[in-house]
C-alpha cells in the first residue's frame, strides 16, 4: 500500500468522472420506479429510481424546467441522462435530461396529474375560448401527411365548403420527433405577419392509446395551444379519446372529420340560409310596402276631406260676398259720382277754360308780382296751350 501514490478524495471523484467520461456513448436511459420525489425551491426535482425488487436505487437530479411530463412515486418512468459523481456529496447521481412514463397505468397517471394541474391555472377555462370566423379564407393544418386524418380533414373540407386556402405543416404526430415538430408549427403560423396568418389552426391526428397521444398530453404543446394567437380546433382520434390539447383548443372536434365540419359551414345549409334570408327579406318588404301603401291612402283621404271642406268654404264666402256687394255697391257708386262732381268743379282747367291763366316762375306758381324781376321769363298755362313770355312791366296792385 505505502508503494501507491496517494490522492485526495476530490481527485478520486474527478478520476471516477473523468473515466465515466470515457464511456462509448455518455448517455444512458434507465428505467425504474419512481420513490422519495421532491421540488425543492420549485427548481431542483431528485428523486431515486428503484428496481421492482427495490434492491437497486438510482439517485437523480434535474431541473422542473426539464420536466415535461407529471411523475410521482409509485410511478414506472424511462429516464434518459448522464452520470456523474459530485464531489461535494461524494453521491453517485443521475443527470436526468428527460422522464417518460412507461407503461399505461403511468401514462393514464401523469395524464391525470397534468391535466389537474392545467386546469388549476385556468387553461381548460371557457371564458377565453374564442370563437371560429363563419367563412375562413386561410386554414392552417398542423398534422401528419402521411395520416388517415389528413386526407379525411381535406375530403370533408372541399365538399363541406370550397376556395378555402389551406397551409399544411407536414409534423410526426408521435414519436420522439413528434413534441419539437408540433411546437415548431405553432411557432412558425403565429410568426407569420397578420396579412398571411391563417383565420384558424387545426391540430389533428387519428386515434391511438395514451403513448400513440403522447405528444397531444405534452405540457408544452399543451400551451404552445394555449398561447396560440390564432384560435385553434383540435380533433384528435376517436369520439372515445380525448387529449390535453382538446381541453385547451378553443373549439374540441371528435375526429378529424369533425374538425373540417367545425371549421367551415356546409354549402347547402348557407343556401338555404340566404333562400330564407331572401323569402324573409321579400315578405318583410312587402309588409313595409303595404303598410306605407295605407298610410299614403289614409293621408290622401284626409287631404281630399281637407279640400273638399276648403272648397266648400270657398263657395260660401263667394256667396257671402256676392249678397253683401249687392247692398252696398249702387250706394259705393252714387258717393263716387258725387265725390267726381265735386273733383270737375275743382279742376283747375275749368277755370282756365273760363278765361284765365297760370303764371309760373322757375317751376313755381306766381302769386305775388313782387317776387318777379323786370325781364325774367315766366310760363303761361291756358286751358289749350302754354307760351313763354318776358316781364316788361310790373304793378303791385
Amino acid at each position: 500500500m505505502d508503494t501507491l501514490r496517494t490522492i485526495s478524495v476530490s481527485e478520486f471523484l474527478q478520476l471516477v468522472n473523468e473515466t465515466l467520461r470515457l464511456i462509448p456513448s455518455q448517455e444512458f436511459v434507465v428505467e425504474g420506479e419512481i420513490s422519495d420525489f421532491r421540488i425543492a425551491q420549485d427548481k431542483w426535482i431528485s428523486f431515486d429510481l428503484k428496481d421492482e425488487n427495490g434492491e437497486a436505487v438510482l439517485k437523480c437530479f434535474m431541473t422542473t424546467w426539464q420536466l415535461r411530463a407529471q411523475i410521482e412515486d409509485g410511478m414506472r418512468v424511462q429516464v434518459r441522462g448522464t452520470p456523474k459523481v459530485y464531489e461535494r456529496y461524494g453521491q453517485f447521481k443521475m443527470n436526468v435530461q428527460e422522464v417518460e412514463p412507461v407503461g399505461e397505468g403511468a401514462l393514464k397517471r401523469a395524464y391525470e396529474l397534468l391535466k389537474k394541474k392545467l386546469e388549476q391555472e385556468g387553461l381548460f377555462d371557457v371564458s377565453r375560448k374564442r370563437s371560429l370566423p363563419r367563412f375562413p379564407k386561410r386554414i392552417g393544418l398542423i398534422t401528419s401527411r402521411d395520416a388517415a386524418a389528413y386526407g379525411d380533414f381535406l375530403q370533408i373540407l372541399n365538399n363541406r365548403w370550397g376556395g378555402v386556402f389551406v397551409l399544411h405543416m407536414n409534423v410526426h404526430v408521435q414519436g420522439k420527433e413528434a413534441v419539437s415538430d408540433i411546437l415548431g408549427a405553432f411557432s412558425y403560423f403565429n410568426e407569420l405577419s397578420e396579412t398571411e396568418r391563417p383565420d384558424v389552426l387545426v391540430l389533428t391526428r387519428g386515434g391511438g392509446g395514451l403513448e400513440d397521444l403522447h405528444a397531444f398530453n405534452d405540457e408544452s404543446v399543451a400551451r404552445a395551444v394555449f398561447g396560440s394567437k390564432i384560435p385553434v380546433v383540435c380533433g384528435v382520434g376517436h369520439e372515445r379519446d380525448e387529449s390535453l390539447c382538446d381541453f385547451v383548443a378553443d373549439v374540441r372536434a371528435s375526429t378529424p372529420s369533425n374538425a373540417a365540419e367545425r371549421v367551415v359551414p356546409n354549402r347547402e345549409e348557407v343556401r338555404y340560409e340566404i333562400e330564407m334570408m331572401c323569402q324573409h327579406t321579400e315578405e318583410r318588404l312587402l309588409d313595409q310596402l303595404s303598410q306605407k301603401s295605407l298610410i299614403v291612402e289614409r293621408a290622401t283621404n284626409v287631404i281630399g276631406r281637407i279640400i273638399s271642406q276648403q272648397n266648400e268654404r270657398l263657395k260660401h264666402l263667394r256667396q257671402r260676398f256676392f249678397d253683401v256687394t249687392h247692398v252696398w255697391a249702387p250706394a259705393l257708386f252714387d258717393q263716387i259720382d258725387g265725390f267726381e262732381k265735386i273733383l270737375r268743379q275743382l279742376d283747375p282747367k275749368r277755370v282756365l277754360a273760363r278765361g284765365y291763366g297760370i303764371v309760373t316762375s322757375n317751376g313755381q306758381v306766381l302769386k305775388d308780382v313782387a317776387t318777379l324781376e323786370i325781364g325774367a321769363s315766366v310760363g303761361v298755362q291756358l286751358a289749350k296751350g302754354s307760351f313763354e313770355s318776358y316781364v316788361t312791366k310790373k304793378e303791385n296792385n
